[in-house]
């Protein structure tokens, strides 16, 4: 392009790659570390590496219906630039409670007083403890003491709310009795009881757990961290019964009709919305929480707000089915996949003539109802084809085993089938 002794400047090189549609002082820092590499030629290559680096829509065909990598729970949301009464009333003309809309609306979901809502399930969970238990007692199940995704533990969440940690039974079994005996030790000042659903594991065998109903006989406080967001475990949203792999998720509803005085749970998981932490239950107690000093540093932006707000709108109008991303994936039937799988197949057999449509196991994922799959329909190829399947534009995110290529369609809008066919057709050996 250029002779050795003679690179081109920082700015036409810069200029050349306007095609990326990467703003200019970026093109010019890619420019001037090829330049300073000697390696004019990589800059646009190196401008292709950045722009990939950015936040970027993918087809999510691995199967994981929650993908904690890929955002957990797709969300469609768009708002127009005006404003709106994040605090602001309508009815005074004064000030408002951020949190008076979507509060109202998940405290009706979840047929419960009150709810607050901060920016994850981690803060929920934090707020929680510090708000009524700062410088006192916790007990917690030994099998429930815990470390979720992101090295969130329960005994450093403890540590960082200024409450104490009080282990109560055993790893595996864990009875009401042992709850009593620690709280009537005189040491212990208990200001609350915290059960924690395991939300990203499983044991099995010999155990035993004490249920939110048991807690309830003890005289102080219950909060049920049931994570992952189930609102009502009857899904009276969606057109039939409730689907087998959510049998023993916990639902919001159902723990706080059992006894719980809060819950809390995730929004971007089973819930179906935006990153956020949801707190329900007694209106005293979640008074307590709004405020707490840390609720100002945990709440939610407008953005997340009215995502929420439109998320339980949906939710009580029972269009969770159809206008949900994950539930709507939930309820394809499976003959629609295996029917949508055949035809990709049909597309692609003149370049790929081993694929074939076959049955899969989807996850639910994001450490929801773990270790349970649902049945899914899919496309296998010959060959570990990810790389280039992850190259294509947009990207095709899929699962590979023993040297096959796996894409599962229970994740995959049907929209999306046509960018399946070309990312297979532009991967073919």
């Amino acid at each position: 392009m250029h002779p050795p002794d003679r690179p081109p400047s920082v700015d036409a090189l810069a200029r050349s790659l306007a095609p990326s549609g990467l703003p200019h002082p970026i093109c010019v820092d890619i420019a001037r570390a090829a330049i300073d590499a000697g390696d004019v030629e990589s800059a646009p290559a190196r401008a292709r590496e950045f722009r990939r680096s950015l936040l970027t829509p993918v087809v999510n065909a691995t199967g994981v219906l929650l993908h904690t990598n890929l955002g957990r729970a797709p969300l469609a949301y768009h708002r127009d630039a005006v404003a709106t009464t994040v605090e602001f009333d309508l009815a005074t003309g004064q000030r408002g409670s951020r949190q008076r809309a979507v509060g109202q609306l998940f405290a009706r979901l979840c047929e419960t007083e009150a709810a607050l809502v901060v920016n994850n399930n981690a803060a929920a969970v934090l707020l929680v403890v510090a708000a009524l238990a700062a410088g006192r007692d916790v007990p917690v199940s030994r099998g429930e003491s815990v470390e979720i995704g992101g090295s969130f533990r329960v005994p450093e969440v403890m540590e960082q709310s200024g409450a104490r940690l009080v282990d109560v039974g055993t790893t595996n079994r864990t009875r009401i009795d042992d709850y009593r005996r620690a709280i009537a030790r005189p040491d212990v000042d208990a200001a609350l009881v915290l059960k924690v659903h395991p939300s990203n594991y499983r044991v099995e065998g010999f155990v035993e757990e004490t249920s939110v109903g048991e807690l309830a006989t003890l005289g102080v406080p219950v909060v049920a961290d049931i994570g992952s967001g189930l609102i009502d475990a009857t899904c009276p949203w969606l057109p039939g019964p409730p689907p087998a792999w959510l049998a023993g998720e916990p639902a919001a509803k159902q723990a706080l009709a059992e006894g719980a005085d809060l819950v809390t749970f995730s929004g971007d998981k089973l819930l179906g919305g935006p990153q956020a932490g949801i707190i329900a239950g007694r209106a005293d107690l979640v008074e307590r929480c709004r405020r707490h000093p840390l609720a100002r540093a945990l709440r939610p932006g407008g953005l997340v707000l009215a995502a929420l707000q439109d998320t339980a709108l949906t939710y009580l109008d029972k269009r969770a089915a159809s206008d949900i991303a994950f539930w709507a994936m939930v309820a394809t039937p499976l003959a629609d996949l295996r029917r949508r799988a055949e035809a990709i197949v049909a597309e692609i057999g003149d370049v790929h003539p081993a694929a074939v449509a076959v049955t899969m196991d989807a996850l639910p994922g994001a450490g929801s109802a773990p270790g349970i799959t649902m049945e899914s329909f899919g496309v296998e190829i010959s060959g570990d084809r990810l790389a280039a399947l992850r190259s294509h534009d947009p990207p095709v995110i899929a699962r590979s085993r023993d040297d096959r290529t796996m894409l599962d369609l229970r994740a995959v809008a049907p929209a999306d089938d046509a960018v399946v066919i070309a990312a297979l057709r532009a991967a073919a050996p």
